[in-house]
């Protein structure tokens, strides 16, 4: 399988050329639908198959490097366009993939009779292709080719209905946001190739060794590595783009902005595991931030009424549960809650894409109620996402996110711990506000021209596999206190070897009893539990929505950090900009510079042009007046 692996990114890029050149001629959705899936679901087999080759292999020589050519060579710069193949990137690939095909699927039913259809297939696999390259990549100039494609991708599908001005709005936000986190990342890799001479993820690790813990050097790179995951993971500062993203088409919403491209912070990070282990300011920074943007994005979905707007604060909180894990060193589990929240909240995006569809383009969950019935697979499957999200057992969610927990209050501290714990109640709490006000209740739409139905089987299938990935996902990372093994955390293991070996050099992990670990997960299951129960009850009935006030308000308008922004930066920089950068700078100065010594050439021509007076004498008289002043010259001087 490694010698056919090229196929894996080939096939996407080919269903992107095949669909961007001749979507419009096809004229077939079946047909255009199928191969954009089948590009994708293919490279998932190989991907499946790649795994087992490697699982067969012993654990310190699962790590194969493909290099296809010598992409750029230029004195001592050298960069190949090379696979590295191991056990997390092809984790990765698979997730990528396998979730992939399931939206595209989805899509063929959502998309229908769209005039755009090809075109949109055609983005979508393009996207895919840019996502396992940053995924596969060697090299840091190869994850940038990857890491600028899924943002072009971006912009290109929240923007997908450009009629609308608002979407046109929102993808030009996310594509501006996104360019800080990227200006962070290319200054990271200018200090990488400056002081290691290379830009070879593999290299670049081995050359670290030289370093001590808390090389200022190496705090610097974390931290402009770090600033790049944030504007792609949508962490605190930057991650004001991503709930307006929601403009896009909801399958748009599934796989970018919950399932692949915002998890490449998260990736990024673990990649370069073993410099946030020798940067403890670093890795402090980044669970700060994570714990931050994870309490903060979980308040603000507390006062949310747009169904796709609460599972996108939630998905940026859930985004910083996995800083939060990786924060605390503990790599394996950040990808452990990557993996699972991709299988959930993929789910959840298309269960409220297909109660959307069902409800003629209705958003607003106030204006919903009583679905449960009239979609019933939407419902069971929105159900069973929400019981995973929540951190409920056995489902998936509940074996990340407590370990997460475990983690922070091992080694971190009871503290933080418990803000963890609480904005783990919170996730619960509002997503069974979002349950109850969708799915129960009395209908508060107008019955006579609203008539909720189920979604086609091509929108309920993917949500079914979606649903029971989200039940049996967190069985590949089970607590060490059920005495089974931990698939997941032996799988990584080689990965993160080495940065593992360096904290608990520095900080050698605390020992907790069964009893303790135990009796963390009671109280995680209880609060949780509680939270859900206490918000089913409180809004399944509710019928009447008042304005909100007070904190309430504050949390609707998401803590007015948009309108910070814009009186902070945007406004200021669009005044500069307009005042003087254009009206003085550009008008004035360059606009007077280049039209002030055109009119002056202009003056200067009208002179001169006096002089031809088309009188022969005249010219006759010069002419001889010429001769003469050459004659004196030549004679006198």
């Amino acid at each position: 399988m490694i010698n056919s692996f090229y196929l894996v990114t080939l096939l996407p890029l080919l269903g992107f050329i095949i669909n961007g050149l001749f979507g419009k001629k096809l004229k077939n959705e079946k047909l255009i639908g199928a191969i954009s899936t089948l590009a994708v679901f293919i490279p998932f087999l190989l991907g499946v198959f790649t795994l087992l080759e490697l699982s067969s292999l012993e654990p310190e020589s699962r790590k194969i490097l493909i290099t296809y050519y010598n992409w750029i060579s230029a004195g001592s710069f050298s960069v190949n366009y090379s696979y590295l193949i191991d056990p997390l990137s092809i984790s990765l690939v698979l997730v990528v993939t396998g979730i992939g095909s399931l939206i595209h699927l989805y899509s063929i039913g959502y998309m229908h009779g769209d005039p755009g259809f090809g075109k949109f297939f055609s983005f979508l696999n393009l996207f895919i292709f840019a996502m396992l390259n940053l995924i596969l990549a060697d090299n840091f100039l190869l994850v940038f080719l990857g890491w600028e494609g899924v943002g072009l991708c971006s912009y290109f599908l929240i923007g997908f209905w450009y009629e609308k001005k608002f979407t046109g709005d929102a993808a030009k936000k996310a594509f501006i946001v996104n360019r800080i986190g990227d200006f962070g990342f290319m200054l990271a890799m200018f200090y990488i190739f400056t002081n290691f001479n290379t830009l070879e993820i593999s290299k670049f690790l081995e050359g670290l060794s030289s370093f001590q813990v808390g090389d200022p050097l190496l705090l610097v790179i974390a931290l402009l590595l770090f600033l790049g995951a944030t504007g792609k993971s949508a962490q605190i500062p930057l991650f004001v783009w991503l709930p307006d993203a929601m403009a896009g088409p909801t399958p748009v919403s599934a796989l970018i902005h919950a399932a692949t491209m915002v998890t490449a912070g998260v990736y990024l990070v673990a990649r370069t595991s073993l410099l946030y282990a020798l940067s403890p300011v670093a890795l402090s920074v980044v669970f700060a931030i994570g714990l931050l943007t994870a309490l903060m994005a979980g308040t603000i979905a507390l006062k949310q009424n747009d169904i796709k707007k609460i599972l996108a604060y939630s998905t940026v909180s859930q985004l910083g549960f996995m800083f939060m894990a990786l924060g605390t060193g503990a790599y394996w589990v950040a990808i452990f809650h990557l993996i699972t929240h991709a299988f959930f909240k993929a789910l959840l995006f298309l269960g409220s894409g297909s109660v959307i569809h069902g409800m003629h383009e209705e958003q607003d969950i106030t204006k919903m109620g009583g679905l449960k019935n009239k979609m019933k697979v939407t419902f069971i499957t929105f159900f069973i996402g929400s019981l995973a999200i929540s951190g409920i057992p056995p489902l998936s969610g509940f074996f990340s996110k407590d370990e997460i927990l475990y983690k922070t209050f091992t080694n971190i501290g009871i503290p933080f711990y418990a803000v963890g714990l609480i904005t783990a109640a919170i996730t619960a709490f509002y997503m069974f506000r979002l349950i109850a006000l969708t799915f129960y209740g009395k209908p508060r739409y107008d019955e006579k021209h609203v008539h909720p139905h189920e979604s086609p089987s091509t929108m309920t299938l993917p949500l079914v596999i979606l649903a029971f990935l989200s039940i049996t996902g967190g069985l590949i990372g089970l607590p060490h206190f059920t005495g089974l093994p931990n698939l997941l955390e032996h799988w990584l293991e080689p990965v993160f070897k080495n940065a593992q070996s360096v904290l608990i050099s520095i900080h050698p992990e605390s020992e907790h009893s069964t009893a303790v670990e135990l009796f963390l997960v009671v109280l995680s299951v209880a609060i949780a539990s509680a939270s859900v129960i206490y918000s089913f009850r409180k809004f399944s009935k509710q019928e009447k929505f008042e304005p909100e006030s007070g904190i309430g308000k504050v949390l609707e308008n998401k803590y007015y950090v948009d309108e910070a922004y814009d009186t902070l930066i945007v406004n200021p920089i669009q005044k500069t900009s307009s005042n003087f950068l254009w009206k003085i700078f550009d008008i004035k100065i360059i606009d007077g510079a280049v039209n002030g010594i055109a009119k002056y050439i202009s003056n200067i021509s009208f002179d001169w042009r006096k002089l031809q007076t088309g009188v022969i004498q005249d010219y006759t008289t010069i002419s001889v007046a010429g001769v003469i002043i050459i004659i004196v010259y030549l004679l006198f001087i």
